[in-house]
C-alpha cells in the first residue's frame, strides 16, 4: 500500500499522510481535500475503500452559460444521453443564476464528480478569471473543453471550426454579389470571435465593418444598426441570437431581410428553420461535438491518455430565407 499512497498523493498534490487519513475516515480533512484524493484515485484506477464507494463517483458535471440560447440545452442533451450510455449521470450547472462558474467548481469537486464538461465558459473569454481551472489542472481532474479557449489552458478540446465557418459564410454572401459584409462578434477577448476575425479580415476589403457585442438578441440589434449606417448589405453574425437581433434592427431601419440586407448566424440551433424569415446559418455539429467530448472524458476517467491537442469539427453553412441576391446599386 505504501507505493499506492505516494501515487495517489502524488497525483491529488498532498502528502501521503493526507492520503491515509481520508482512506481511514479520519476527521480533520476538508471537503476540498476529500475530493481531490478520491479523484485521484479515480483517475489511477485505484479501487476506492468500501466505505468509500457511492454513486457519486459516478457523476459528470456539465457546466453551460445559460439555457435560453438553444444550442446549449441540445448540447447537454447529447453530452448527458452518452454520459447515460457509459454509466454516468450529468449534473448540469448553469451561469445564469447567482453561482459562479467557481462556485460551481467547487460545488461538484465536494460531490466527488469524476470529471467536468465546460460549454461556452470562461476559459473561451482570455481576461476572465481562470483560477478554479488551474485548480483543476492541479487536481489532474479530466475535464474537457467544448470549442475554443485561452492558450494556457493545456485541456483537452473538442471545437468547431471558426476559421472555416467564416470562410463559408463570407463566400455564400459573397456569391450572391454583396461586396460590403459587416460582421458582429462577441467581446474583443473571447477567443472563438477572435479567430472568426482573423479569418474575416483575410477576405473582406472592408475590414473595418466589424462591431462587438454580447451575445443577446439586443446585443445584434445595437451592433447591426451601426453597422446598416456603414452602408452593409450582408451581415455575418456570431450566434444566432446576433443574427435575429440584426433582422430587427434591419427591419426598425424600415428595411427588409433578405432583399435589402442579408444575414448569417452561427449554430443553427432549434427553430431557426421556423423564423420570419428561416435563417441562414452555420450548423455546428453538435451531436459529433457533444459525443467526442464524452469520448475525451470518458477516456480519461478510465487512464487511457488523451491529447490535449484542440479537435477540430468542420460547420456545415445551411442557407435558407434570410439571405439572397445583394440589391441593386442605387
Amino acid at each position: 500500500m505504501p507505493g499506492k499512497l505516494a501515487d495517489v498523493a502524488k497525483q491529488a498534490g498532498v502528502s501521503e499522510a493526507t492520503v491515509s487519513r481520508v482512506l481511514n475516515g479520519k476527521p480533520g480533512i476538508s471537503d476540498a481535500t476529500r475530493a481531490a484524493v478520491l479523484t485521484a484515485l479515480d483517475v489511477i484506477g485505484y479501487e476506492r475503500p468500501t466505505h468509500l464507494r457511492d454513486r457519486r463517483a459516478r457523476m459528470v458535471g456539465l457546466v453551460v452559460p445559460e439555457l435560453q440560447n438553444p444550442i446549449f440545452p441540445a448540447l447537454a442533451e447529447v453530452v448527458a444521453g452518452a454520459l447515460a450510455q457509459r454509466g454516468f449521470n450529468a449534473v448540469l450547472c448553469t451561469r445564469t443564476g447567482s453561482m459562479s462558474e467557481a462556485e460551481y467548481v467547487d460545488m461538484l469537486l465536494e460531490r466527488q464528480v469524476s470529471g467536468m464538461v465546460f460549454a461556452g465558459g470562461q476559459y473561451a473569454e482570455a481576461d476572465a478569471p481562470h483560477d478554479h481551472y488551474a485548480r483543476l489542472l492541479k487536481l489532474r481532474l479530466p475535464v474537457v473543453l467544448v470549442n475554443a479557449a485561452a492558450e494556457h489552458l493545456d485541456f483537452p478540446r473538442v471545437s468547431t471550426d471558426d476559421a472555416v465557418a467564416m470562410e463559408q459564410s463570407y463566400a455564400h454572401l459573397a456569391s450572391l454579389g454583396h461586396e460590403r459584409i459587416g460582421l458582429i462578434l462577441g467581446p474583443p477577448d473571447h477567443v472563438p470571435s477572435r479567430r472568426k476575425l482573423t479569418a474575416y479580415e483575410s477576405l473582406s476589403p472592408n475590414a473595418g465593418l466589424v462591431e462587438r457585442t454580447r451575445f443577446s438578441i439586443e446585443g445584434g440589434h445595437a451592433a447591426a444598426s451601426r453597422l446598416l449606417a456603414a452602408g452593409v448589405t450582408g451581415v455575418i453574425c456570431a450566434s444566432d441570437p446576433l443574427a435575429l437581433g440584426a433582422i430587427r434592427a434591419v427591419r426598425r431601419a424600415g428595411m427588409s431581410v433578405p432583399a435589402d440586407v442579408s444575414v448569417v448566424g452561427y449554430d443553427d440551433s432549434a427553430f431557426m428553420s421556423c423564423t420570419d424569415p428561416p435563417l441562414t446559418t452555420v450548423r455546428q455539429p453538435i451531436e459529433a461535438i457533444g459525443r467526442a467530448a464524452v469520448e475525451m472524458l470518458t477516456g480519461q476517467i478510465e487512464g487511457s491518455a488523451v491529447s490535449a491537442d484542440e479537435l477540430f469539427f468542420e460547420p456545415e453553412i445551411v442557407a435558407r430565407g434570410s439571405t439572397a441576391t445583394a440589391p441593386s446599386p442605387v
